[in-house]
């Protein structure tokens, strides 16, 4: 569900070992646009129910639920085409990596970092990914060759990162710990994305079955932690409830089916924008919905992210002949 060095909240170990078909209308029932608008509100709102669900429930839990309710989304639409999941104990093996390293470890991160940093701050944090992708990329894989563009966009990236934290004034009134953990599972996206592209790539299977099966490992794995680290819920409020279900169903399982068909019908790179809409709803919602506090800082430092994020996925034409 991304291009190269672009991951999302919700990066699946699929998105980067199928080959997108060639894009069809038929049973397409909204217009690609409604749709991108659709998971655009779903990922960037994705904030705002982890901040609600930590209201009642552990992180761990929090991160459970979404992985859990997640798969069982995507296991109903695997049972209704009547599609197996993947197999081979290699497959397996691999998959309980890339588990660990885009749902398991990142969304624990997140839950966590919103115990004391509020939710849209969260989701500018998530929009460094692709900067810490460029990064990572230019080191492991050889193929991402470095530009004059690319190496711009990072700095100014960074420089962004700065001005949301308001570096100019000590980082005061910041949490260091819950914005430091954000910032950690931003960058365990890419890090999960060079994983499986070195080790998934040309996996058969569909990409519902894969990432399927990612969720399922990455739930056994909370459900492991979470058995050990917290204890057992003794109330289950409702607003908190639903909006874990919500995360889980909507945020991981139905959007990840949405972006796979935007991906086949108009192709990664257009599809890949939704990256940029996510923190600008996050902020929206966390501002509107729950009340969090908006400094100039923050919509201007977000502006410049994205726009050293967006430096970072251009590319250099073919060379013309001489």
């Amino acid at each position: 569900m991304s291009a190269p060095t672009t991951p999302r909240p919700a990066l699946s170990t699929a998105s980067l070992t199928a080959t997108p078909a060639p894009a069809t209308r038929r049973g397409v029932l909204l217009d690609w646009r409604v749709r991108f608008a659709i998971l655009s509100v779903v990922w960037g709102f994705s904030f705002l129910l982890i901040k609600v669900g930590t209201e009642a429930y552990e992180p761990f839990q929090v991160a459970l639920g979404r992985v859990l309710f997640g798969a069982l989304a995507l296991v109903a639409v695997l049972l209704v085409r009547r599609e197996p999941l993947p197999r081979g104990l290699r497959t397996w093996g691999h998959l309980s990596v890339a588990a660990l390293l885009l749902n398991t470890v990142p969304f624990s991160l997140f839950a966590y970092a919103e115990l004391s940093i509020p939710s849209s701050l969260a989701g500018i944090c998530n929009a460094t990914s692709p900067l810490w992708g460029m990064a990572l990329s230019l080191v492991a894989l050889s193929e991402d060759r470095p530009t004059r563009r690319r190496f711009a966009g990072l700095g100014l990236g960074f420089l962004g990162v700065l001005t949301v934290l308001g570096a100019w004034q000590g980082f005061s009134g910041v949490d260091a710990k819950g914005t430091a953990f954000a910032l950690l599972a931003s960058l365990c996206y890419p890090i999960g994305w060079i994983y499986v592209r070195r080790t998934l790539a040309g996996t058969p299977g569909s990409p519902v079955a894969l990432t399927g099966g990612q969720l399922i490992l990455s739930t056994l794995q909370l459900g492991l932690v979470s058995a050990v680290f917290t204890s057992a819920p003794t109330s289950f409020p409702l607003w908190p409830t639903l909006s874990v279900i919500a995360l889980g169903a909507l945020g991981t399982g139905m959007a990840l089916q949405m972006q796979y068909g935007l991906v086949s019908e108009i192709g990664p790179t257009t599809a890949q924008m939704v990256t940029y809409f996510i923190p600008v709803i996050a902020t929206t919602a966390g501002v509107l919905v729950l009340g969090e506090q908006l400094h100039w800082n923050t919509p201007v430092g977000a502006a410049i992210v994205l726009a050293g994020a967006a430096l970072t996925q251009t590319h250099p034409g073919p060379r013309k002949p001489a």
